[in-house]
């Protein structure tokens, strides 16, 4: 089996993405290419979320990668949130409630709200931004992607201060725009466990390699042998 291109394009940057956050923090150029793995990411769950022929297990599946990622990521990077396929699962559920009350505006808009809200407050990785890019991606025309995604980059800047999150439009510049790039990833078969298994297992790897590096007792045991 293989992923969808744009899956294999998420897990690129976003690995480029942490190894410059851990080892590199003032080389901006990898936070710059790690901008598009949350795009990708987003826009890859509003399609599996189509695709899938069973919903419940979808939802499943996401919620199993997101416990054995928490603690890798709060090692890894330090900070006291939910990860971010934590936040895609939240996403991933909002779709599958919203699809449920289809019919009732009110209800949805406020259970949308809702969902953002929560990720806000708890708080989650991306918060309410990733809610609300990927109900860009589920609900608004494809031609219309790259603008709503840049007024909501904008807000982030005004709201968060998030001027480097600016570069993820990029991400939507080639899904819209460069589809022709994006098909040409497919020729890269990936196994699916690859998929499921990459977010967890290369936050444990960084934690793993990053603990070493900075722990000078191990450093003298290794050295040792």
């Amino acid at each position: 089996m293989k992923v969808i291109p744009i899956q294999f394009l998420a897990m690129v940057t976003m690995l480029i993405d942490h190894i410059g956050l851990v080892w590199f923090p003032d080389h901006i150029v990898w936070r710059i290419i790690g901008r598009l793995a949350l795009p990708f990411y987003a826009y890859a769950i509003v399609l599996g979320y189509f695709r899938t022929s069973d919903i419940q297990r979808y939802l499943k599946r996401m919620a199993w990668i997101a416990i054995l990622s928490q603690l890798p990521y709060q090692f890894a990077f330090h900070r006291l949130e939910v990860n971010t396929v934590g936040s895609l699962f939240v996403c991933l559920l909002l779709l599958r409630l919203l699809d449920k009350w289809n019919g009732k505006p009110f209800l949805q808009y406020l259970l949308a709200a809702s969902f953002a809200g929560l990720l806000e407050f708890i708080p989650f990785s991306y918060g309410a931004y990733v809610v609300l890019l990927v109900l860009i991606y589920r609900y608004a025309q494809a031609q219309w992607f790259t603008l709503f995604h840049f007024s909501l980059n904008v807000v982030s800047i005004f709201v968060k201060g998030w001027f480097i999150q600016a570069f993820s439009l990029m991400a939507t510049v080639l899904i819209v725009y460069m589809p022709d790039f994006m098909r040409s990833a497919d020729k890269i078969k990936i196994p699916r466990i690859v998929w499921r298994s990459f977010y967890p297992l290369h936050l444990t790897i960084i934690a793993i390699v990053y603990y070493v590096m900075s722990n000078e007792s191990l450093k003298e045991i290794l050295r040792a042998l």
